[in-house]
């Protein structure tokens, strides 16, 4: 049987499914799944510039909860782009202390 790799759904009962054992995220029991949202021990904040056409990224991974919210919260914080990748936060641009400092008043212990 074929994986499928859906992007976009309209069943309001669909889970994103792991890409190794299969299961939905929420039941997954794989050693390769990285999901932190139980007990995070710090999230890392560090800029990325290489691969990117010169352009500066600044990379948070280790966040707990929903990224997509996360990600929308940072971006209004910057006010730049970003996206979400394999469990990592990308915000266009260097927003590391912008960035850091709003995470340590959220009370999220942060590295980096």
């Amino acid at each position: 049987m074929a994986k499928s790799h859906i992007v976009y759904s309209t069943n309001p009962d669909w889970k994103e499914t792991c890409p190794v054992c299969d299961l939905p995220i929420d039941s997954c029991i794989c050693e390769k799944n990285e999901r932190t949202e139980t007990s995070p021990a710090a999230v890392k904040i560090r800029k990325e510039k290489k691969g990117r056409g010169g352009k500066t990224v600044t990379i948070i991974s280790g966040l707990p909860g929903d990224l997509k919210k996360m990600q929308k919260e940072l971006q209004r914080l910057c006010g730049a782009g970003g996206t979400v990748k394999e469990r990592v936060v990308e915000i266009q641009g260097d927003q590391v202390d912008k960035i850091r400092a709003y995470l340590l008043q959220k009370g999220v212990k942060v590295k980096g």
